[in-house]
């Protein structure tokens, strides 16, 4: 079907409406489900992807986390939690299927990620991600941390669930994965939390 792919000035306020669309869609809820679970976890999961934002390092704050990263992996590894719940909660096989994964491949990586972190931090000496940054600087930090950089890309893929280790979706089962059951604002939240990872990801890695 020929339909508009634009819409504004050279599509500019396409993604905002579609957006405005998904918001306004009914958020039905399975008659299965485990309501409270199902309806709180992508509120859980929202807010615990934009509370790692305020871990990112900037001059103009007043005041500077000294134990930054490890609040960092604090809150990284309650993500799993809302993903097996988001999944549980739906009370459907392919949600679980999909959680288990989701959950398994978040595990497995979490500890290399870990593991990549506290050897950046024996080289660093500091556990406040302002002073790593400045530190980031030298030359020498710059040829040590370049084989750590090829290991940490590959984490990075795995715990934002991107290609080639999106197993979550489920692409081949024609499932979207553990959120399979959410649509309307609960689709969204789930998206934009994962967004917001994938987004913090990058910031971390380039600072």
């Amino acid at each position: 079907r020929k339909g508009h792919n634009t819409w504004g000035v050279s599509g500019i306020a396409h993604p905002s409406t579609h957006g405005v669309k998904v918001f306004m869609k009914e958020w039905i809820t399975p008659t299965s489900c485990n309501f409270s679970p199902f309806i709180l976890t992508p509120t859980i999961m929202l807010i615990l992807a934009l509370s790692t934002w305020q871990l990112f390092p900037s001059f103009m704050l007043s005041t500077q986390l000294t134990l930054g990263v490890l609040l960092f992996l604090c809150i990284s590894s309650l993500a799993v939690y809302t993903t097996l719940m988001a999944g549980w909660s739906s009370n459907s096989k392919y949600a679980l299927l999909g959680a288990i994964r989701a959950m398994a491949q978040t595990i497995s990586y979490e500890v290399t990620m870990t593991l990549i972190i506290i050897f950046y931090l024996f080289l660093t000496t500091q556990m406040d991600i302002v002073s790593i940054r400045v530190m980031n600087t030298s030359v020498w930090a710059i040829m040590l941390f370049l084989p750590l950089s090829i290991m940490w890309l590959a984490v990075i893929l795995a715990e934002t669930n991107r290609a080639p280790f999106d197993f979550a979706e489920g692409e081949s089962e024609l499932v979207s994965g553990f959120n399979i059951e959410y649509g309307g604002a609960g689709f969204a939240f789930l998206f934009m939390a994962e967004y917001s990872n994938i987004l913090m990801m990058s910031l971390i890695t380039s600072s």
